[in-house]
């Protein structure tokens, strides 16, 4: 049998059609079989587990997601094995306690009062017996002038009123130092060198080969933080000092860049203020736990 072109052509079409139909019928779903495209609830958690969450980002699951994640991971909050945990700690209260740095990112950020709420969550984990601020009222204020200027008649006049009267201790958080200590930054900019690439060259390739060279640009840079954090603990109805200690943690920072031919990738993370602080506020009340419970 002999084709013409318009024979072929069909026949081409044809085929073309059966391979198409066949594709589709291969993914479409049966009859007899619910539709898998509609998104559907999240199941929910085990009975008696943790609630989960999904992640609704639309890079979810992509390279850069990963790589952020795994920086998150590292900054998030951990609970502490106490060494003491199991043995009840002395009835406490919390004031606040005082930020004696100038830094003005630090200070805008936080009050004495955010300490505060860090150091009665690690406390009450650590199993002492706290007095949240929020149940003393007008009396915080009373407490916290008494014993930051040693009153001990004041001191001792507050300490009867309410549920202060079992109250051991007083304890403050005070911040005494946070700056940037060190930066170090470092960069590639290959636009000089493509322009000798492509000047000594003198062809096509050299003058292509040193557009390539001119476009990578990386960049790269680190800074580091101190910062201190003072813990004190008084005797409630002496104002006494029974303990004092003095914790210091390093924070980095840093970011990262590349970028060639119109690609660009680029990062940057680490540990924030506040969970600086959180740390702080948990390596001290791990050694009030293990020495003065």
């Amino acid at each position: 049998m002999q084709f013409n072109s318009s024979t072929a052509q069909r026949v081409i079409v044809s085929a073309a059609l059966v391979a198409l139909m066949a594709g589709c019928g291969g993914t479409a779903p049966r009859a007899s079989e619910p539709a898998s495209a509609a998104p559907t609830a999240a199941a929910p958690a085990p009975a008696g587990g943790p609630p989960t969450y999904g992640n609704p980002s639309p890079t979810a699951g992509s390279s850069t997601s990963a790589k952020a994640n795994a920086a998150a991971d590292q900054a998030a909050y951990k609970e502490i094995e106490y060494k003491n945990r199991a043995k009840k700690g002395p009835a406490l209260v919390v004031i606040p306690g005082e930020i004696k740095n100038s830094n003005a990112t630090f200070t805008q950020k936080f009050t004495a009062n955010n300490i505060a709420d860090f150091a009665e969550i690690e406390l009450s984990s650590a199993n002492f017996g706290v007095l949240e601020r929020a149940n003393l009222g007008n009396l915080l204020n009373e407490v916290s002038l008494a014993y930051n200027l040693g009153n001990v008649a004041q001191a001792r006049k507050t300490m009867q009123m309410g549920k202060l009267k079992t109250t051991k201790w007083v304890v403050k958080f005070d911040i005494l130092k946070a700056e940037q200590v060190a930066v170090n930054t470092q960069g590639f900019d290959g636009r000089a060198i493509g322009n000798v690439i492509g000047a000594v060259g003198g062809s096509r390739n050299s003058y292509a080969a040193g557009a390539v060279v001119g476009s990578v640009k990386t960049g790269e840079a680190t800074g580091v933080w101190l910062v201190g954090m003072r813990y004190k603990i008084m005797n409630a109805s002496t104002t006494e000092q029974v303990a004092q200690g003095y914790k210091e943690l390093k924070m980095e920072v840093g970011a990262s860049s590349t970028s060639v031919m119109g690609f660009s990738q680029s990062a940057k993370g680490g540990v924030g203020l506040d969970t600086m602080v959180q740390r702080l506020v948990q390596t001290a009340v791990w050694e009030i736990d293990s020495k003065y419970k």
